[in-house]
């Protein structure tokens, strides 16, 4: 069974509306797209770290629950794990703050087994992290070597705005590893002060990977692959938070590339718009619940349902590379 082994930080999502505290959640940005992956049934393993505290406890307790393998949740001594505010305003968009040990980020793991068409998963600021860089880009090494497909979303926040030019060899650097690079219109206005997508791609992206997802929040989706280009609309709903949604959106493009039964040799040949409508239509659906709950994951009954309609097919089937039908 292919693997989705994914790398982030691990932190605990607190959600204020009104500014007042609503819900606590466990967080970080791959962490919450492995949760929902595990709870689809996928064969999901999670490598980051937790302070040797109650809460980091509970993490790793979490994780296993929801089918996640923990085994590289290193849990270190010194510090505590991190904590996440995030302010929701009138639009139920997130503004937050961090509260971090930074001094004991260290990135221990022991090398996961990792085989062709196994799925690596990265983005954010831990992603691009000077003090976890050498630790990271080992195994991303090791999977670029074993021909995995790593899947990069940028997520970069505009408090790291300032320090951009400092993060910009890494932001390239992930480029260049990246199979699939995904980012969002604030994303790129961010780092590069572009908010047009063609440009974007042509300009930023299309040197280093021929193939991204850009996001625009409620003006949907635009994909590019080798010799494709697609726009996608957003569903139409009532948000609640958005907290989480762009890390579900990840989910669901990962499980939609385990269902269409895409490879490393599709994606580096060019998939067709079949699958392409497969992989973003699994993400919406994931992304778009999301925002109409204070839940950083699609709850249990929900992908339960959703992996019983829409299985990943047997490894024999991918191998074939007969078209898998929706």
């Amino acid at each position: 069974m292919r693997k989705v082994i994914g790398i982030g930080e691990t932190i605990l999502d607190i959600i204020f509306k009104n500014e007042q505290p609503t819900a606590a959640k466990p967080g970080g940005s791959t962490f919450n797209s492995m949760i929902t992956l595990g709870r689809l049934g996928v064969n999901t393993e999670f490598i980051s770290e937790v302070g040797r505290d109650r809460l980091g406890k509970q993490i790793k307790e979490f994780l296993a629950e929801n089918n996640v393998k923990a085994d590289n949740v290193y849990d270190y001594d010194g510090g505590k794990t991190a904590l996440s505010l995030a302010f929701l305003d009138e639009n139920m968009n997130a503004d937050y703050l961090f509260y971090k040990n930074d001094a004991a980020q260290k990135l221990d793991y022991v090398m996961p087994k990792i085989e062709e068409n196994d799925i690596i998963v990265i983005g954010s600021f831990f992603s691009i992290n000077d003090a976890l860089r050498e630790n990271l880009t080992y195994l991303l090494d090791e999977a670029k070597r074993k021909k995995a497909i790593i899947y990069y979303d940028v997520n970069f926040r505009k408090n790291r705005k300032s320090q951009v030019r400092f993060l910009m060899p890494n932001i390239l650097d992930n480029f260049d590893y990246a199979t699939i690079v995904k980012g969002s219109d604030e994303d790129f206005d961010n780092i590069f002060s572009e908010n047009d997508p063609d440009l974007t791609y042509k300009e930023h992206i299309e040197f280093y990977s021929k193939n991204f997802i850009y996001t625009q929040g409620s003006d949907g989706v635009t994909v590019y692959g080798k010799g494709f280009k697609k726009h996608y609309d957003a569903k139409k709903i009532e948000v609640v938070s958005t907290v989480g949604a762009g890390d579900n959106f990840n989910a669901g493009v990962v499980y939609g590339l385990l269902v269409a039964g895409v490879t490393f040799e599709d994606l580096k040949n060019g998939i067709s718009e079949d699958k392409w409508d497969i992989v973003v239509k699994s993400a919406i659906d994931f992304s778009s619940l999301v925002c109409t709950t204070l839940d950083n994951y699609a709850p249990k009954d929900f992908c339960e349902e959703y992996s019983r309609q829409n299985p990943i097919p047997a490894e024999e089937e991918v191998k074939s590379n007969d078209p898998y039908i929706w």
